[in-house]
């Protein structure tokens, strides 16, 4: 566990020097506890205090980088068991294990296919993250694939062998991309741990038991080698979920550092919805990746839509900027549509202005996020504040009528609309679906 401000007091001088700022040290500690000043302000720690200190304030799980060119992303230092409790903060990497058996056109054109997997939801762009390249041929054959995949895709490279020749030659030749070796067992870590450490690469640890797992960390942090992923390999979906539940709550809960590290998940299954499912049961507890082969492109979007709601910061909700936006070829006489800026509300307009193809104006109100009924419980999209959007988006200037449609399940603030607006107002459907109709309608 953290330490608190008084433990942390106990590790100060208590001289109360006023050097860091604040009048005393205990006012220092609580700052130290809340993580709002480091701890070299003190000029007094003795060299004991300031190494505990510091091996408190690294995060119970250590933040793993994988690749090294723009694709490159982050896992890990994740703080929390519960979303709600704060926020999940690195999103788990999507990748997909091609073998060393196909050839090479059927390589090329599944990268070129894992390279397409990009969408754009709720004015995010969701993504994959990682290509597996696995051994089940000679070395030779596994190096040809290995080079494949330097040539067909940017995209971060993780490295499946267990002839540790090949391994070595094919972490060389892609030694620039900061590939992920996988894996170090109780019978090779100390052989692969040195390929790791020479080259400076990340090591998937592997063992079926989470004691074995934590036993094997310490093994090879003795060695040097600290950039880690752990996996407790193949099993069925509730005992995974157990072993990714309890290595988090190890991390964070008993502050194991030999367990505080991201974990890992393949999921091997040849039906693709089976395997949607369980990689969206990993992602949802806990794995840092997941590994799945299937290409559909509904398959990998449906994962990565959960990905995205899941590791969305609860205390913030998903907004765009608040101002006018013009849809399609627009005149002095198109219609404006008034909403919120949540983002889930403005694209859900938004896509069914475009399905009706009737250019429309969309003027998004700042509501700090919040959708149309929740806003204007909070009385944040109210007469006022849609007045005062109004006027700071020019909407005046690019129109000649003086109609507005507002969404149907705020009807009731019609009248107060109107007279602060100087707006006619035209009480739109309640629903989404029903705007194509009503904007034809309207014509």
């Amino acid at each position: 566990m953290a330490l608190s401000g008084l433990d942390i007091y106990k590790l100060l001088p208590k001289t109360n020097c006023r050097q860091c700022g604040l009048a005393t040290c205990l006012a220092f500690a609580m700052q130290l506890a809340k993580k709002a000043l480091p701890i070299e302000k003190c000029p007094f720690v003795s060299l004991e205090a300031r190494n505990t200190l510091v091996a408190q304030a690294l995060p119970p799980i250590k933040l793993i980088t994988l690749g090294n060119n723009e694709s490159k992303f982050d896992i890990g230092n994740e703080t929390v068991m519960f979303r709600h409790e704060e926020k999940f903060r690195n999103p788990a990497g999507i990748g997909f294990i091609i073998d060393d058996t196909l050839t090479d056109r059927e390589i090329k054109e599944r990268l070129k296919k894992i390279n397409q997997l990009k969408f754009e939801r709720v004015g995010q762009e969701l993504g994959v993250n990682l290509v597996a390249i696995k051994q089940n041929k000679d070395g030779a054959r596994y190096l040809e694939a290995t080079k494949l995949l330097l040539d067909n895709t940017i995209l971060p490279m993780m490295l499946i062998s267990s002839d540790l020749v090949a391994l070595k030659q094919a972490a060389v030749i892609s030694q620039e991309r900061k590939p992920l070796l996988y894996s170090a067992g109780a019978e090779n870590f100390a052989q692969i741990g040195a390929i790791a450490k020479e080259l400076q690469l990340p090591l998937v640890v592997t063992a079926q038991d989470i004691g074995q797992l934590s036993q094997l960390t310490c093994e090879l942090n003795g060695l040097g080698v600290n950039e880690l992923i752990l996996d407790t390999g193949i099993k069925p979906i509730a005992d995974k979920i157990w072993d990714l539940t309890q290595l988090r709550r190890q991390a964070l809960k008993k502050s194991n550092r030999a367990l505080g590290y991201p974990s890992l998940a393949i999921v091997q299954k040849t039906d693709p919805y089976e395997e949607a499912m369980e990689a969206c049961a990993y992602i949802a507890k806990y794995a840092g990746i997941v590994l799945i082969k299937g290409l559909a492109t509904w398959e990998v979007l449906s994962i990565l839509t959960l990905r995205q709601n899941i590791y969305t910061d609860p205390q913030k909700p998903l907004q765009i900027d608040p101002k006018l936006y013009p849809i399609g070829q627009v005149n002095q006489n198109s219609p404006v549509l008034i909403t919120t800026n949540f983002s889930l509300s403005y694209y859900t307009v938004l896509g069914e202005v475009e399905s009706s193809k009737i250019p429309a104006y969309i003027l998004s109100v700042d509501t700090q996020g919040m959708s149309v009924l929740t806003a204007w419980a909070a009385e944040k999209f109210n007469a006022s504040a849609i007045t005062k959007s109004l006027e700071s988006s020019g909407v005046k200037e690019v129109i000649e009528h003086k109609n507005l449609i507002i969404p149907g399940y705020v009807a009731m603030i019609s009248g107060d609309l109107e007279d602060q607006s100087g707006f006619k107002i035209i009480v739109g459907p309640k629903e989404a679906a029903g705007i194509p109709s009503f904007l034809k309608n309207l014509q």
